[in-house]
């Protein structure tokens, strides 16, 4: 299955198996199409209107009416259709999800699910294709996952509902439609625990998300150079998994960390900053980061595919670290 199919499984499964998992909005039943991708298809038909709920264009709406449900016991799962339109209700997010617990004294918790699409590369322009993780994960009280392939979109979302604080759960459009295998029993994968690829000893790459795609189609030519490659999956952003990246970085010398999202201000930069805290003196070669430029993402065909870090770019690099 491809990783859209993979979402609608994990959906299904959890609510098939809690009655408390709730669906909530834009376009999102089956009347309209089953959401933007087809994410939510069969859902409303299964479990009802009750359960699915198709919202007004209003995502302060969406979140706000997902987080009283999760308050009266609920385990909500709101859509924000793309991950630009989730800073609309960046304040119910920021002030009121990610805080109540720590603010309650651990009273009353938040285990509301935000799924939302992004991803440049598709002609969306510059309010509708923004990666904009770090700005999450900078909101003590939010976990941000980030996956890249289908098995790790229906286990991972499957942890994000069960889990009892409120999670970002970003669907990037370059990692939506490639197939493969998803095992039929796949069950929940534990939040905060990146997935090592592609073993190696040269150089470890660090990604996520659609990112982890291209650093995947960079690994030929890299293997051809000669260049033995560790490739780290973060898949959770916050948490990361630092004992897995340092085990890496500490074993391989050299680092490359790559995101889609824009290199200044960065997830990479807190990673890049951790690693050399940790291993100074160890590492072989700084810490290389690779990022979007500082800029909105381009209309422009031409320039949004500069804008990405593309195979090469990840290839060029990784080559310039090796010497």
């Amino acid at each position: 299955m491809n990783s859209l199919q993979a979402v609608n499984a994990a959906l299904m499964e959890a609510m098939e198996q809690d009655p408390k998992v709730l669906v909530l909005g834009e376009d999102i039943g089956d009347r309209e199409g089953g959401g933007v991708t087809g994410a939510t298809a069969g859902l409303s038909t299964k479990f009802g209107d009750l359960r699915v709920r198709t919202t007004p264009i209003s995502e302060q709406a969406i979140i706000g009416a997902a987080i009283g449900a999760a308050l009266g016991g609920y385990k909500p799962v709101a859509e924000i259709m793309l991950m630009n339109f989730t800073t609309v209700a960046m304040d119910m997010i920021f002030n009121h999800a990610a805080k109540l617990r720590f603010m309650s004294g651990g009273q009353s918790q938040v285990p509301i699910t935000i799924r939302t699409l992004t991803g440049a590369g598709w002609q969306t322009a510059g309010q509708h294709a923004d990666h904009l993780e770090g700005w999450f994960a900078h909101s003590a009280g939010l976990k941000v996952v980030a996956p890249s392939n289908p098995a790790d979109y229906k286990g991972l979302l499957l942890s994000c509902i069960q889990d009892p604080d409120p999670c970002i759960f970003i669907e990037s459009a370059g990692s939506l439609f490639i197939p493969a295998e998803v095992a039929v029993d796949q069950g929940p994968i534990p939040l905060g625990k990146a997935r090592i690829a592609q073993e190696g000893t040269d150089v470890t790459i660090v990604t996520w998300s659609s990112q982890a795609v291209r650093c995947q189609a960079a690994l030929p030519a890299l293997a051809e150079a000669g260049i033995s490659v560790e490739l780290v999956d973060l898949r959770t952003i916050s948490p990361w998994d630092k004992q897995a990246v340092l085990a890496s970085a500490a074993k391989t010398g050299r680092v490359v960390i790559a995101h889609e999202a824009m290199r200044s201000f960065g997830p990479g930069a807190e990673i890049a900053a951790t690693i050399n805290e940790e291993l100074f003196g160890q590492l072989k070669a700084p810490v290389r980061r690779l990022g979007a430029p500082y800029s909105p993402v381009p209309f422009s065909k031409p320039l949004e595919d500069a804008f990405l870090v593309s195979p090469e770019k990840v290839v060029e690099t990784v080559k310039a670290l090796m010497g």
